[in-house]
């Protein structure tokens, strides 16, 4: 199926337009300034640690899409800033899993907070249509982001 295509015969949807637009606020909103400076990699790290729990340094690494050395290097720096810990692993004692710390967790919630005093005045100056619009499709950027979580870890 090509981007422009249909997501099915019944609907409206241009899988294209939902490409452009996804990408189109995704390049916004990643360049959103913060108080904290911390790479994209570094930022991705922490919120799969935050919505996924903790992982192994190989399943980082694959959803990370970097090198397992990169991937280390990195661990290796964010538990030196206090971010993050290296516990093992209780099912498999030779393995280690990476887990947020609650500076870590506060990171997070920093970046959030940013993010959101850029997005608010951007909001306000939306229709109350447009609002209404992009609040009623959040249930399904929700469900789709799911439904691709569980593509990505079906295809282990």
């Amino acid at each position: 199926m090509t981007p422009t295509q249909r997501a099915d015969s019944n609907t409206d949807l241009d899988v294209g337009d939902l490409i452009a637009a996804i990408e189109n606020f995704n390049r916004y909103y990643i360049r959103l300034p913060a108080v904290q400076k911390l790479s994209f990699t570094t930022l991705s790290v922490l919120d799969t640690l935050a919505v996924g729990g903790p992982k192994r340094l190989t399943e980082l690494a694959r959803t990370e899409q970097i090198s397992q050395p990169g991937l280390t290097q990195l661990v290796t720096r964010l538990e030196r800033d206090g971010l993050v810990e290296r516990r093992p692993d209780p099912t498999d004692g030779r393995a280690v899993l990476v887990h947020m710390t609650d500076s870590g967790r506060r990171v997070g919630r920093s970046r959030q907070e940013d993010r959101g005093r850029h997005l608010i005045p951007l909001i306000a100056q939306l229709t109350p249509a447009e609002r209404q619009a992009i609040a009623a499709a959040l249930p399904a950027l929700t469900r789709l982001a799911e439904l691709g979580t569980q593509a990505g870890q079906a295809g282990r």
